[in-house]
């Protein structure tokens, strides 16, 4: 779209919000829910049409504490403010878009007066993302993270890295992609029920029931970014394809939240895709797929390179361990911006000093500092936190897994993959929004939400 196209786009977009807002807002939906609320055809809370009723609720009850004017506004300036962020980005100039931040916040804040909230204001946005997860808990939850993960990157800084583990040899793109797409489906990708495409970001979306696509990106001088991003898809779409399509368009038929979400994405790359078992059975394929570059590369070696600790200002490059401190950072600012704790003007050195308290080192720009988000632009305030939501629980849902299942790694060795997504299906993506996040990985694990499991796994993996 021409740069002259964005204020008519803005205008567009607040009006398609304001006509959307007006329907899910009509009193016609209230009343019919109050039609069934408090009938003997809800009396179990945990039945289709009770989990059904509870999530229209919420989500009617939200909207309509929103007036149209805001509702039109936030969309109006999110389009603004992401052309904005676009063009700051481009020419690290974030002086031109602190003004549109500050207003996406003063706008966040109003929101948060608008709907309500119990404790904090940010509990109110956070809602929209990670429903019954509350900004106490969450703070209390990354402190214990930021307090162990803190010394243990700081311990990996400096450990002696072998030449092998970085070989720098092209891996064509058209190789990669047969390879990754003949992994996922060997993990459970329905091809008849989705397909791949390439794009500038790695993504997964749901167009409808039998329809969920991979968008993936592929470096020709790193296999190992393109595949991961892959797999990370792929643990995405798995949840979408194990959702009830009996139950599509309806909340028992949807995600319960993005941590969980992400929960999924990570588990599959993570404890899956980085463990010895895992390549025990893929690497000589690849080393056929690839045998002028790995012919002399040994197992173990091919897998240091996946997984070397190494402190960096990207959070979307950002390895296993180091990941959740970038999540962290954001979050506290966030914070700190809604509370208006934090100017706009001066977020640059805030990112600057925490970047250099929690992982020792300092964006000498802007580009790669402050501006390498497009969260904010969007007005998505509460976001950033499910990523590490996800990571927690992904470590939380393995070890459960395992208890359940037993050691995974040598059916992974085996090829066999089948028997831990059918265990997610059960477990998770069967239910919908049955239970909210916390509620479900307590009733599947045994314990709340909290960071132990995935402290001890990174502790393990890396800090030997």
């Amino acid at each position: 779209m021409p740069r002259g196209g964005v204020t008519h786009r803005g205008e567009q977009m607040a009006l398609i919000a304001g006509l959307v807002h007006d329907r899910s807002t009509d009193p016609r939906i209230g009343e019919l829910l109050g039609n069934v609320e408090g009938t003997p055809l809800l009396s179990d809370g945990e039945s289709v049409e009770a989990v059904n009723v509870r999530e229209l609720r919420r989500d009617f009850d939200r909207e309509t504490r929103l007036p149209r004017r805001l509702v039109e506004e936030m969309a109006r300036v999110s389009a603004l403010s992401s052309q904005a962020w676009s063009e700051a980005r481009d020419h690290d100039d974030f002086k031109s878009f602190a003004p549109f931040l500050e207003q996406t916040f003063a706008l966040a804040r109003e929101k948060a007066d608008a709907i309500g909230y119990a404790g904090v204001r940010y509990d109110a946005l956070l809602d929209d993302y990670e429903p019954a997860m509350t900004t106490d808990r969450l703070s209390e939850l990354f402190a214990h993270l930021r307090t162990e993960l803190v010394p243990l990157v700081e311990s990996l800084r400096n450990q002696p890295r072998s030449d092998s583990n970085s070989p720098e040899r092209e891996f064509p793109v058209d190789r990669q992609r047969a390879f990754s797409e003949e992994v996922a489906a060997k993990l459970g990708f329905d091809r008849e029920c989705g397909r791949f495409d390439l794009g500038p970001h790695p993504f997964c979306s749901m167009i409808g029931t039998g329809d969920v696509r991979i968008a993936a990106r592929y470096q020709p001088a790193s296999f190992t970014n393109g595949f991961l991003g892959v797999l990370h898809e792929t643990g995405h779409a798995l949840y979408e394809q194990g959702l009830d399509a009996a139950h599509y368009g309806t909340p028992m038929g949807d995600a319960v939240s993005l941590g969980i979400h992400e929960s999924q994405s990570r588990l599959w790359e993570n404890y899956v895709g980085r463990s010895r078992g895992f390549w025990l059975h893929f690497y000589p394929q690849l080393q056929k797929a690839f045998e002028e570059q790995l012919r002399d590369v040994p197992l173990d070696a091919f897998r240091a390179t996946m997984n070397v600790v190494t402190p960096g200002l990207i959070r979307v490059e950002a390895d296993e361990v180091t990941y959740n401190l970038h999540v962290v950072i954001r979050f506290e600012l966030e914070r700190a911006l809604l509370d208006g704790d934090l100017r706009a003007d001066d977020l640059p050195s805030a990112w600057a000093e925490r970047y250099r308290n929690y992982l020792g080192i300092a964006p000498e720009n802007d580009r790669v500092g402050c501006l390498q988000d497009i969260h904010w632009s969007e007005g998505l305030i509460g976001y950033f936190p499910t990523y590490t939501l996800g990571n927690v629980y992904s470590a939380q849902l393995f070890d459960a897994a395992e208890r359940a299942i037993g050691p995974l790694e040598d059916a992974f060795a085996a090829g066999e993959f089948r028997t831990l997504r059918e265990w997610l299906g059960e477990n998770i993506h069967r239910h919908g929004k049955r239970y909210v996040a916390a509620d479900l990985v307590e009733k599947v694990t045994g314990n709340p939400p909290n960071p132990s499991a995935l402290i001890a796994s990174l502790s393990q993996r890396y800090g030997g």
